[in-house]
């Protein structure tokens, strides 16, 4: 066989086999990503969620070559940030951040015109963030069994603050009511700042609040932290005990953060962003920098299947806790 005839003979079996594959797989494979890549976030800049997208944003830049734009569209439980995902083309530019709140809690409080469970997908869990319990600083009372005794000393006279109706800071509230046996009122705010603020100037006595916007605060002497929800204790305040420690495991939770896609972006496109995201919070450097925001690097060895069932079972539990009150946005 001459030279000629032998390249002809690799060049069609070549042709054979690319055209076995299905023409996403090879348009995914060869083009994905081509253009920069939109990152919508259900919130203002300067938040926290925004913080976590123009870190992993930087991140993806420097692995993928392109340009990461962080787009804000806050307002309505993240209704906005979802829709104008759903508009774009399905081809992967286009992604949501949001905490996992989108799913497990929002749906309960907003009107949704799209099933979160339905109409998005999640690709990976990026940050995590455990909640802070504080209180006023001016109070006798420098843990959680002082805390208890406390409002078991004052019968209706004790408020705990959440950053919003129908979240994990009022929700937390309710279960260490509960377990502790205490009688503490709810005080609903539109956003930590005027929950914290109020706090701080005596209005209401506790908060479950995230770790990033009460750190600051703790670390002024401003708040009295008396326990975290996360498993183990935060590095960035290694003095205060958990929830567990302080006898009331069943309350350790944290809060996470997910990238989103629509689930019809060609799946070849989503692995890839997956592995992308994966390697992104492997770094030191994205450990490092959401550390300073008071948060934790997701998990790189939780599955998809574990990070959908996760976002499953905390929506069906925070149901359960809203009917048992009889909450109505």
């Amino acid at each position: 066989m001459n030279s000629s005839v032998f390249l002809l003979t690799r060049r069609t079996c070549l042709m054979a086999l690319l055209s076995a594959l299905p023409a996403s797989q090879v348009l995914a494979q060869s083009t994905w990503p081509r253009r920069p890549i939109r990152l919508i976030v259900p919130a203002p800049a300067g938040g926290a969620s925004d913080m976590i997208a123009r870190t992993i944003a930087e991140s993806l830049r420097k692995s993928t070559g392109q340009t990461v734009i962080v787009e804000n569209k806050p307002g309505a439980g993240g209704i906005l940030a979802v829709e104008t995902m759903m508009q774009a083309a399905r081809d992967g530019y286009t992604l949501v951040l949001s905490p996992n709140s989108l799913a497990t809690e929002n749906p309960y409080t907003y009107k949704f015109r799209f099933s979160p469970f339905k109409d998005l997908a999640p690709v990976a869990e990026v940050a995590s963030v455990a909640l802070v319990l504080v209180a006023d600083p001016r109070l006798p009372l420098r843990n959680i069994a002082e805390m208890t005794q406390y409002v078991k000393a004052h019968p209706g006279k004790t408020a705990y603050a959440s950053y919003s109706p129908g979240t994990i800071s009022h929700l937390k509230g309710i279960q260490f009511n509960q377990a502790a046996g205490l009688d503490m009122e709810h005080a609903g705010y539109k956003g930590s700042p005027p929950a914290l603020q109020d706090l701080m100037g005596g209005q209401v006595q506790f908060m479950f609040d995230g770790m990033g916007t009460s750190l600051p605060l703790i670390q002024a002497g401003k708040l009295r932290a008396l326990a975290v929800t996360s498993a183990q204790r935060s590095p960035l305040l290694p003095d205060v005990p958990t929830l567990a420690e302080s006898g009331y495991p069943a309350l350790s939770q944290t809060m996470g953060t997910t990238i989103w896609s629509t689930p019809d972006v060609p799946q070849e496109i989503r692995n890839q962003l997956r592995q992308e995201l994966l390697k992104a919070i492997a770094t030191q450097t994205v450990k490092s920098q959401l550390a300073v925001l008071g948060m934790e690097a997701g998990n790189p060895a939780q599955t998809l299947a574990d990070l959908e069932k996760s976002l499953q079972q905390d929506y069906e539990y925070t149901g359960q806790m809203l009917r048992a009150i009889h909450y109505k946005p």
